[in-house]
């Protein structure tokens, strides 16, 4: 039996996390892919809207993690419930910084990253140890959830940041993860600081099951698979529940299958040459991303909000973004768009939401398909009307639509929409 104070003479310390192995990885990964789609549709085709969702998550987050701290050993259905909600309520802080108080990017990943060091400093401090494999009190358990909360929020920081940088689709965002992944994994066999690969890894996994998420998620014109952010939610997590019964029953990742091992001298020597490797692969990453974002491209976030590419000043008023709009973009495109907005107008106010649904979906493909040429052309005019669109979407395809908030998004999207 796991304990969380001073043992007993006899007694085992057992980790309350489980035993890092395939499947750790595995069932993290799939934790964080349902974390962001499950986040995405209650935040969008909900029509919670983000600043409710994240209150909404910050009290599960309260209410699993009381449970998670109050158990004396691990248990695998608790254990990974607690990572899948970290991993949406760390996502909606980061999405809270960038689209609802517009700080940059680089700045939110920065601060993290800083909150990050800062939590494992005054851990390590306390505890001597950032090992995973020592949290068996409630001081070091709590640090450990507050670091896994905070890597989480970074990793969500990192990969949108990746994404604004290069305009990278959601196909091949995948692949810089995976690959950072399976080198800090190789640097790990060959000898590296155990510790340190973990926590690397860690933060890795959360861009990397985001990205998957939304490659799944995400329709075919904004390069995703089109399976919706509910269906990919449904099929992780089944595959979770699923995985999480096996590892109950088979009982493989626990500690005590850990401590019948031999555990693997400590080479000081391919320690500090991992660390150098380490070093080179990061260099070359930020070189990479720094020659891409060199390149011509529009932000793969720019259809989020306030996270945009444009530099060239505040967003526009609805009577500048529609002059700009007007002298700007082609009009066969306004005309379609206003067409469009005027069909949903018409439908709301008939009560045939279900075709205002479908409409909506029509707007949001078309105003995703001319993205790149109108941006280009006008990316202030662009963003202006893009953050009209966005309230058009979550107002109609909401559980319960109510009539007031559609029509007033509406409204708001046809005074910004320029007449051709």
């Amino acid at each position: 039996m796991t304990t969380i104070t001073t043992p007993r003479r006899g007694q085992k310390l057992l980790s309350k996390v489980p035993e890092v192995t395939i499947w750790f990885w595995i069932i993290k990964i799939l934790c964080t892919t349902v974390g962001e789609s499950f986040a995405d549709w209650i935040n969008t085709a909900l029509g919670v809207g983000l600043p409710l969702t994240a209150v909404i998550f910050t009290v599960v987050t309260v209410l699993v993690l009381t449970v998670q701290v109050s158990l004396r050993r691990y248990l695998p259905a608790p254990y990974w419930l607690t990572v899948v909600v970290l991993s949406i309520t760390g996502t909606l802080y980061t999405d809270i910084l960038t689209d609802q108080i517009g700080v940059p990017l680089w700045l939110s990943s920065s601060i993290f990253a800083t909150a990050l060091v800062i939590v494992f400093g005054i851990w390590y401090d306390r505890e001597q140890t950032l090992s995973i494999h020592s949290i068996t009190t409630r001081p070091r358990e709590g640090f450990y959830w507050l670091a896994v909360l905070v890597t989480f929020a970074l990793g969500t920081a990192l990969g949108d940041w990746t994404l604004e940088l290069t305009g990278w689709g959601p196909g091949a965002s995948i692949l810089l993860p995976a690959a950072l992944i399976a080198i800090t994994a190789a640097l790990w066999r060959y000898g590296a600081n155990p510790v340190l690969t973990f926590w690397i890894a860690y933060i890795l996994t959360r861009p990397l099951g985001a990205n998957i998420g939304d490659w799944l998620g995400l329709p075919g014109s904004e390069q995703g698979l089109g399976f919706g952010t509910f269906a990919t939610s449904i099929v992780f997590l089944t595959a979770i529940i699923a995985t999480v019964i096996y590892l109950t029953v088979s009982r493989v990742d626990v500690t005590e299958h850990r401590r019948a091992r031999a555990v693997p001298s400590e080479r000081p020597q391919r320690h500090r040459a991992s660390l150098l490797i380490l070093s080179a692969v990061a260099a070359a990453t930020i070189g990479l991303l720094a020659w891409t974002n060199s390149l011509p491209h529009a932000s793969a976030l720019a259809d989020e909000g306030p996270a945009s590419t444009c530099d060239s000043g505040a967003q526009l008023s609805a009577s500048d973004a529609r002059a700009a709009a007007s002298t700007s973009f082609p009009g066969t495109d306004l005309a379609g768009f206003r067409d469009t907005t005027n069909d949903i107008k018409t439908l709301v106010d008939a009560g045939d939401q279900k075709a205002a649904a479908a409409r909506a979906t029509d707007l949001e493909t078309a105003w995703d398909d001319a993205q790149p040429r109108l941006q280009a052309a006008n990316c202030q005019a662009w963003t202006s009307i893009d953050q009209k669109i966005d309230p058009v979407l979550s107002s109609v395809r909401a559980s319960s639509p109510d009539p007031t908030k559609e029509d007033a998004a509406l409204n708001d999207l046809l005074g910004t929409l320029p007449t051709p």
